[in-house]
């Protein structure tokens, strides 16, 4: 076994506290061999703000930093060549500093929350299409800044932009008004069924034109819509049925924010919208995480907006939000509340083991809220 002298190096006072050790979950560490391997360089991105908890960000995937008090001290030591004092034998390790924590990374969903807040007011509509912002000096958010600012993933962040149908246009960020989302989506069905259009490989430039043409929806928009809602190929779209049947299904649930609709008559428009066509593929289960369902006095089934994308963001108001508005929930019922704050299902089942109490019946696992919530 080798042997080697220890020494304390001269610029150790300069180097306290300038050394962090970043324990690597499995997943980092099969990519950082893979990149050593193949010699591909690697670049992971730490995210935050002064007010934000950092975060460390891959191309595709967000964790968490914290810090991790540890109960012994590591002491951080290097050869000579290292050390800004060369007079060391080579057999001597150099102690720069030592280290009472470490920095442990978790998995976590992106956090994309901050998009609401820096594009509120910016909303993208039909009678907005040829709008100049009327305040130069009004801040306006590109793709490059929210990439620097928004804590998620390259992946993540593309991936929101299209869930949260936020457009770029001319350089500039801006989410789709709904109304106008739910009118390009109609015409983009009409269009496809009036021109005998096959859905899965349509032209993008003879769709484009149509709208343009015909309906006066710029091409800069309708290609990005479409790209929301299926693959752009070698200039021929494939449509993802079920995101446009939803994104459909979404517009009539949300034209009735104010007061509860029936299911059929939901059904029965959400339908129409489609066209016989793509009728057959309306389903309920599609809009799971964006209502709640009621029995009425008469026996009907009713339906009352309620997007899980306005809840809190953190599990404890998360959890206590749910619990106020009802106070019991069905195993299947409340799992879609809880997709966009937990990684997976196995985190989804820690958040309801801490925050809810599970029971079982004849009909179901039932959840009821714990009496306190601890964030």
């Amino acid at each position: 076994m080798p042997e080697f002298q220890f020494s304390f190096s001269s610029s150790s006072i300069s180097d306290e506290d300038s050394f962090k050790l970043l324990e690597l979950p499995v997943d980092l560490c099969k990519i950082i061999e893979s990149s050593l391997a193949t010699a591909k360089p690697l670049r992971f991105d730490i995210k935050g703000d002064a007010a934000e908890e950092a975060v460390l960000c891959t191309d595709d995937r967000t964790y968490a930093l914290r810090s991790v008090a540890l109960s012994n001290t590591i002491v951080v030591a290097t050869s000579p060549q290292y050390s800004s004092n060369l007079d060391f034998a080579d057999d001597t390790l150099v102690i720069r500093d030592q280290v009472n924590e470490i920095l442990e990374l978790t998995p976590i969903v992106p956090r994309l929350h901050k998009l609401t807040t820096l594009l509120r007011g910016k909303e993208y509509g039909e009678d907005h299409e040829d709008e100049e912002m009327e305040d130069d000096t009004e801040q306006r958010l590109s793709y490059s800044d929210a990439k620097n600012t928004i804590q998620a993933s390259t992946v993540e962040l593309e991936r929101g932009l299209r869930d949260k149908r936020i457009l770029d246009v001319n350089g500039e960020l801006r989410p789709i008004a709904p109304a106008y989302l739910s009118h390009i989506i109609e015409l983009i069905l009409n269009s496809l069924v009036s021109n005998a259009i096959d859905h899965t490989a349509a032209s993008v430039e003879n769709l484009c034109t149509i709208l343009s043409e015909n309906h006066e929806v710029p091409r800069l928009i309708s290609t990005q819509v479409m790209s929301w809602f299926g693959n752009i190929q070698d200039g021929h779209w494939r449509m993802d049925v079920q995101s446009v049947i939803r994104e459909a299904g979404l517009s009539v649930l949300k034209s009735h924010q104010t007061s509860p609709i029936s299911l059929q008559k939901l059904t029965a428009a959400w339908k129409a919208l489609v066209g016989d066509k793509f009728a057959s593929e309306v389903s309920l289960q599609l809009l799971a995480g964006n209502y709640l369902m009621n029995t009425s006095y008469d026996g009907l089934d009713m339906l009352t907006y309620f997007p899980a994308s306005t809840l809190p963001i953190e599990p404890a108001p998360r959890f206590s939000d749910l619990f106020l508005t009802r106070s019991r929930w069905k195993s299947e019922d409340i799992a879609p509340f809880l997709s966009d704050i937990a990684v997976d299902s196995k985190e989804r089942d820690k958040l309801l083991l801490k925050y809810a109490r599970a029971t079982t019946s004849s009909d179901g696992v039932w959840y009821t809220s714990r009496t306190q919530f601890n964030g």
